[in-house]
């Protein structure tokens, strides 16, 4: 069974559920974007992205200096990794795979925080009994992922001063942010942190997953140049490059998208417990639930591909993920599920 999403390669789908990119679709100015590039695939595309950075940070309104870009937001994690070169590592589960790849790559001890399902996979405040001085690093993910939950805003500041204290760098992944609005962020604390980097990306609030473009935000340079240190050079196309520029000049979008998502994020919840199955609480585009019915191997027989998330640490045999797709494609979907 794969561990990521999107398998649509070796197996014939129409509809694909299993991947949490926006249901709007890529914006036609991306696309414009991306065609342009074509006409510079003759050259080497600027090493230091400098514009894309510029761009970026206005965006953001951050520093233009504590920006890195990456070839999606896993070659991220995989460079932040063998910069730190963490002994022992802390990931609660369930989370995305990718966490603990790039911490194997590495050979660091894992220590799961292992949430509860009554708490609906939340993040606690117990969880800094685990961060202790021996702590190198301390993965999360806000929102999360499968779930698609946000960790308590206050309980992070809190956690923050706890692994500056201790001496913990803290990866937050928000590259599930943009769905749900940029209040929820951690950017506001940049400033106050040396121990904190954040990670997001472009891939699935613009669509672009074939693009990859991921970046991170980090006020540390003695961090930052370490982690510049880890990644290849040229490692950002012309493609990228030129996708970048315009996707951070889309605010009305975003905002849009925002609008999109709950709404029909809330019809969704409420037609899979309509139908008896349970869920979870989600901010995010996408809905993890459980049910007895082996759902996979059922709706892929209809051409429709979900995420059995049967594999993701610390769930197991019955959990589903779903992304928010348009309405035509979601009642598709219910239908499929009545006629099971």
């Amino acid at each position: 069974m794969s561990i990521h999403g999107g398998d649509v390669y070796r197996n014939h789908v129409d509809i694909d559920f299993s991947i949490n990119v926006n249901p709007l679709g890529t914006p036609e100015c991306v696309k414009e974007a991306l065609h342009r590039a074509v006409e510079m695939c003759g050259k080497y595309p600027d090493i230091e992205a400098e514009r894309l950075g510029e761009t970026v940070s206005m965006f953001l309104g951050v520093s233009g200096e504590y920006l890195l870009f990456g070839n999606g937001a896993s070659e991220l994690f995989m460079a932040i990794v063998h910069a730190i070169k963490p002994k022992k590592v802390v990931i609660p589960v369930p989370s995305f795979y990718g966490y603990e790849y790039a911490a194997k790559s590495v050979d660091s001890e894992i220590i799961y925080y292992e949430m509860n399902q009554k708490n609906h996979f939340c993040v606690k405040e117990d969880i800094n009994c685990m961060l202790t001085k021996d702590v190198d690093l301390l993965f999360l993910a806000n929102p999360g992922n499968p779930i698609g939950n946000l960790i308590d805003k206050e309980m992070m500041k809190e956690l923050l001063l706890h692994c500056r204290d201790k001496g913990i760098y803290v990866v937050v992944d928000e590259c599930f942010i943009d769905f749900c609005g940029n209040r929820f962020s951690l950017l506001s604390e940049i400033e106050k942190s040396e121990h904190l980097i954040l990670v997001r990306a472009f891939t699935k609030i613009f669509s672009i997953p074939g693009v990859r473009l991921g970046y991170l935000v980090c006020k540390s340079k003695a961090v930052r140049t370490q982690i510049v240190d880890q990644l290849p050079e040229w490692n950002l196309s012309c493609f990228a490059q030129e996708a970048g520029c315009i996707c951070a000049k889309q605010a009305e979008f975003i905002a849009e998208t925002v609008n999109y998502i709950e709404k029909e994020r809330q019809f969704m919840e409420e037609e899979l417990r309509r139908k008896g199955f349970q869920t979870f609480p989600s901010v995010s585009n996408f809905i993890t639930f459980y049910s007895d019915i082996p759902l996979y191997e059922r709706l892929l027989e209809k051409g429709i591909l979900i995420r059995d998330c049967s594999n993701f640490r610390g769930l197991g045999k019955g959990f589903y993920r779903i992304a928010v797709k348009s309405r035509k494609e979601n009642e598709i979907l219910f239908m499929a599920l009545e006629s099971l």
